[in-house]
């Protein structure tokens, strides 16, 4: 008995343990700082799922879509959050940029100012300050705009106005307009009431995709399966946030100081709605269609011009997507 013993601690010793393979060290640049719209991500993490794909997460403040599209593109970073037309700028001067998943179907890019400083529309734009980051996608595309409001791109002057810092900045003149995404929208309604002016990107005729998340091509390619999970985590995050918002903000708060949850929530509700089109309630949560893929290109191109022109159909892919997973068109408030 004894012997059999001996023998069967012999073979259990003989037997290799099964291996410890270390979670990657994955980087998430973010557009900006934490915000509602990223919350996914933060809930995702502390349920674990990126860990249990073997993917060690962090997650970066960024400083605005064209730096996280540079970092990306450049390898510093292989995934980020940008919106999808500076993205493409960026593509057009060689960063290494592919978009994976939209999160903002409808722009949300929009200006706002008080009508009390003499602006009722983009008409009363010239001779007016702007404010807002270099870095911010508006600035990166104002041509774009300028053209299709009817303006001269150099009619305006901008000022270098933080994130945070755009509604103060607004409300002691500092600047006459900021620009501001909007799920942002409700905060400045209640600062300034009937006072407040805006027009969102839409209104006039330009609605490119917004915020999407972007990868590194040449790690796609080395790292397809990874880049796959972490795409379908995100998406399914999404969908689980549009189910139900309130874990979602607890992750995002419990990581990023200074957040007022009621304005999150509110933020949230708007984010819903840029979320919402006929592709993400029908093909997948985060569809990318390529015939507006196309007609982004082709604005990026006629009001800003492509340095290196490119096939558009290298800038995207869906193929990563979990077609199961679909925006919740019920979840969005009317």
């Amino acid at each position: 008995m004894k012997a059999l013993r001996i023998a069967g601690l012999a073979l259990a010793l003989a037997v290799p343990a099964a291996p410890c393979v270390a979670a990657e060290s994955v980087n998430l640049i973010l557009n900006w700082t934490p915000t509602a719209d990223h919350s996914p991500f933060y809930y995702a993490k502390s349920q674990g799922w990126y860990e249990k794909a073997g993917i060690d997460l962090t997650i970066e403040v960024g400083k605005g879509s064209g730096v996280s599209s540079l970092k990306v593109g450049s390898g510093g970073s292989p995934f980020g959050i940008a919106d999808l037309a500076t993205a493409l700028v960026a593509k057009s001067k060689g960063a290494d940029v592919v978009a994976l998943m939209s999160i903002y179907a409808n722009t949300g890019q929009t200006f706002y100012w008080l009508k009390s400083y003499g602006v009722n529309g983009p008409k009363d734009f010239p001779n007016h300050k702007i404010g807002n980051p270099p870095g911010d996608a508006s600035r990166v595309m104002w041509p774009a705009f300028a053209k299709a409001a009817g303006i001269a791109p150099d009619a305006v002057s901008f000022v270098n106005v933080g994130p945070t810092a755009k509604i103060a900045a607004l409300k002691s003149h500092t600047v006459d307009i900021i620009s501001d995404f909007y799920n942002e929208h409700d905060l400045k309604v209640i600062e300034f009431g009937a006072d407040l002016g805006y027009v969102n990107w839409k209104d006039i005729g330009l609605n490119p995709y917004g915020n999407s998340l972007i990868v590194n091509g040449a790690y796609l390619q080395k790292n397809p399966k990874l880049v796959e999970e972490f795409v379908k985590i995100s998406q399914k995050a999404y969908a689980a946030c549009v189910a139900d918002v309130a874990p979602c903000l607890k992750a995002l708060l419990d990581q990023a100081s200074g957040l007022d949850r009621e304005n999150q929530q509110r933020q949230w509700e708007r984010i819903k709605f840029l979320m919402t089109d006929e592709f993400t309630t029908t093909k997948a949560l985060g569809w990318i269609d390529a015939e507006r893929m196309k007609k982004d290109y082709e604005l990026v191109q006629t009001y800003l011009g492509m340095e290196k022109p490119f096939d558009v159909n290298t800038a995207f892919s869906v193929k990563m997507l979990d077609t199961s997973v679909k925006m919740d068109a019920s979840k969005v408030k009317k």
